[in-house]
């Protein structure tokens, strides 16, 4: 039997933590349709941290959907042991904060 995938993981994350259906949870479902809100998105980040083994950046990042998040976890796990704080031009992701 195969291994569960990133996004496989995310999903159970997703029922498990928010109580979301199996059905609910496509690479392109918006996290905010599904009740997930910026708080919400960091308390999963914390979760994703402890079932990935991971380390996120400092960075700020605009995760809009599950697939985004799914992304996000691969190219963290991708990265060599120790690169967790590289440079936010290395993330794809990362958005800056808006001019005052």
């Amino acid at each position: 039997m195969p291994s569960p995938t990133t996004f496989d993981r995310l999903c159970a994350i997703l029922m498990k933590d928010y109580k979301l259906e199996a059905g609910q949870l496509t690479p392109d479902a918006p996290l905010e349709a599904l009740g997930i809100d910026s708080l919400g998105v960091a308390d999963l980040l914390f979760n994703i941290e402890d079932e990935f083994s991971i380390s996120l950046p400092p960075e700020p990042v605009q995760l809009l959907t599950v697939g985004d998040v799914a992304r996000f976890i691969d190219e963290l796990v991708a990265r060599p042991q120790g690169q967790a704080d590289a440079p936010a031009a290395a993330l794809p992701h990362t958005i800056s904060s808006p001019a005052p």
